[in-house]
């Protein structure tokens, strides 16, 4: 007979097969009076969360007409019954015992060039909270990021709800317009607005509230599968400040766009700001905007990042690479260089700007290396 620590066992799942997930949670929620726990990916939802009336409902896709399965979520699953991690009921029903808070899965990163032309994809997909999405890496670096240029098409109120994210790395870019936010720990509600940055660090709490019609941002997150959970019990703002907290190893950055300071940047001829992500993160992903100030060089430059994501802002550059036949960039574009690829940037337009994501912050380029004596 297997003995079973019951106090360890700290909630529970029941599976469901869902290939309709608008439809459903429509009616679990809307109708029966579930609430909403988690959703993902943000990007193209096919898998929900939802609780209510003592159950836990986790919607999957799939056609299995078996009789379900139930997780239930353990502090130590070893320990609850006697080592075993899956149990059968009378019925059928099976019963897994799984980790409540299992590590983060981190893929090792996998290297490919990807070209990203505003003007090929027409494709945006309707995620959390009514926002649209469009793919930035479709192969998402082999799970390693996903980035997303995200659409909110009507202003005003947004149907958000007081959430966080189970993630390494997260970055929200202002493209246009302005959104209304709030944060855990950070004060009252503020405006982001085109050319402001936040970093949301893992597990900080927080809500949009409202924003201007088509207003855009750039999110890139760090891994590209993570969970988006929702905090029911948390209101913001919170009644306490804390500008200081670390949140699993990182401080809450807002970059203002109108106080910061230009400095010469890595690439000759250009000037950028700093958003401040590097120090924020000791050191986990750097964050620059950066301009030409004279017609940039064009030297072919390499990397030794594990991800170099670059997004064009404003203007047009063409970009080139040893690989492949020149492209010339507009606004809205973006590349990812794999390290091994040498590139430029050249025939920059006087309004160009380019958004550069990096993980880790500090690397090397070939550039640099040649002119500290290290290569020849």
């Amino acid at each position: 007979m297997i003995t079973l620590d019951k106090e360890n066992i700290e909630t529970a799942e029941i599976l469901l097969p869902c290939n309709n997930l608008d439809e459903t949670l429509q009616f679990f929620i809307d109708k029966l009076g579930f609430k909403m726990e988690s959703i993902a990916p943000a990007e193209k939802p096919s898998i929900a969360v939802i609780s209510g009336h003592g159950i836990r409902l986790r919607l999957e896709p799939g056609n299995n007409p078996d009789p379900g399965s139930i997780n239930l979520l353990c502090s130590d699953p070893a320990t609850v019954a006697d080592g075993k991690l899956e149990l059968t009921a009378p019925n059928g029903t099976r019963v897994s015992l799984i980790e409540a808070n299992p590590p983060l899965n981190i893929p090792n990163v996998k290297q490919t060039f990807v070209l990203s032309k505003m003007s090929d994809t027409d494709q945006w997909s309707e995620g959390r909270a009514g926002m649209r999405y469009r793919d930035l890496i479709p192969d998402r670096q082999g799970g390693y990021a996903v980035v997303s240029h995200i659409r909110i098409l009507e202003g005003g109120p947004v149907p958000d709800y007081v959430h966080y994210h189970k993630i390494l790395f997260q970055m929200i870019y202002c493209y246009k317009g302005w959104a209304r936010l709030v944060y855990e720990d950070q004060g009252e509600p503020f405006i982001i607005e085109a050319g402001d940055c936040v970093l949301q660090p893992p597990h900080i709490r927080h809500q949009v509230l409202e924003s201007s019609q088509g207003m855009e941002v750039i999110e890139l997150t760090c891994p590209a599968d993570h969970e988006t959970c929702v905090d029911h019990e948390l209101e913001l703002p919170t009644s306490s400040v804390n500008p200081e907290r670390l949140f699993n190893g990182q401080h809450f950055i807002r970059h203002e766009a109108a106080k910061a300071e230009w400095k010469p940047w890595r690439m000759e001829g250009f000037e950028a700001r700093d958003i401040g992500i590097a120090t924020a993160t000791d050191g986990l992903a750097g964050v620059h905007v950066a301009r030409p100030v004279d017609q940039p060089h064009s030297e072919f430059v390499s990397h030794d990042a594990d991800l170099l994501f670059t997004f064009l802002l404003n203007g047009s550059a063409e970009f080139n690479c040893d690989q492949k036949d020149s492209e010339l960039l507009t606004a809205g574009d973006s590349f990812i260089v794999p390290g091994n690829m040498k590139h430029s940037l050249s025939k920059c337009s006087e309004d160009m700007e380019i958004l550069e994501v990096a993980l880790p912050a500090v690397f090397n380029t070939a550039h640099h290396l040649k002119k500290a004596g290290l290569i020849s």
